[in-house]
């Protein structure tokens, strides 16, 4: 189910090269993950879906390669992204140091929060949730994506996207690569779970996506809330 919508206007960018010239510092595997996360997530087709103008909260944002992206694409007049991780922040605030010539007047903020202490004030057009579930635990899912939903404004945006459970080979493959890199045992959040959550939150479904890149496998949402355009 996928509804194709006009593009809107903004400015090309290479991802890749994003990444190799705004992250620099760190570790060469901290280093090596942020330049090569393009190649094993559809970061292109989440900032492709972000429309042009937005301002975006990022629930657990890691290194802030998405908002990063997005401020280089003109996409988004401002950004807030948390995420748990100190060191992950910290990567995230010399990035955005280092593309202030790429992103105008974008305002970018990055906060080491969790979401235990809450997600910030106000809502927003959209409202980002990629790659979190899976590292929430099971009774909590629900809530987190709740919350999440929450904070979308009428007529904005909720954009989905985690690691798919079947078919077995890839849902296998893609434990181990978190495994490795976050040590964490994820917890898969059925897909048909997440759309009836979604349902319950007001939210309609504009966007569903299944999307392979080498052994990894992402479901895509981009849901909709009702109401006036944001």
């Amino acid at each position: 189910m996928v509804q194709s919508s006009q593009r809107d206007e903004g400015r090309s960018i290479d991802i890749g090269r994003v990444a190799r010239e705004m992250y620099v510092g760190g570790s060469f595997f901290s280093r090596f993950v942020q330049h090569n996360r393009h190649r094993i997530a559809p970061v292109a087709t989440l900032v492709d879906v972000v429309p042009y103008g937005s301002d975006v909260l990022d629930i657990g944002c890691g290194g802030g390669l998405l908002l990063i992206c997005l401020a280089a694409a003109g996409r988004i007049q401002s950004a807030h992204g948390i995420d748990s991780s100190f060191g992950a922040i910290e990567s995230a605030r010399k990035a955005a140091l280092r593309s202030k010539n790429l992103m105008n007047e974008t305002q970018l903020i990055f906060e080491c929060r969790s979401v235990e202490q809450g997600l910030p004030e106000g809502k927003f057009s959209v409202v980002c949730l990629i790659d979190v579930l899976d590292h929430v635990t099971a009774i909590a899912q629900e809530k987190a994506f709740r919350d999440a939903a929450a904070k979308v404004r009428s007529g904005g945006i909720l954009l989905y996207k985690d690691k798919c459970d079947q078919p077995l080979w890839r849902a296998g493959l893609n434990r181990l690569h978190d495994l490795v890199i976050a040590k964490q045992w994820i917890h898969y959040v059925p897909i048909e779970d997440v759309d009836r959550w979604a349902l319950d939150c007001g939210l309609q479904i504009e966007r569903a996506q299944e999307i392979s890149m080498l052994w990894y496998g992402h479901e895509l949402r981009v849901f909709r809330k009702s109401g006036a355009d944001s």
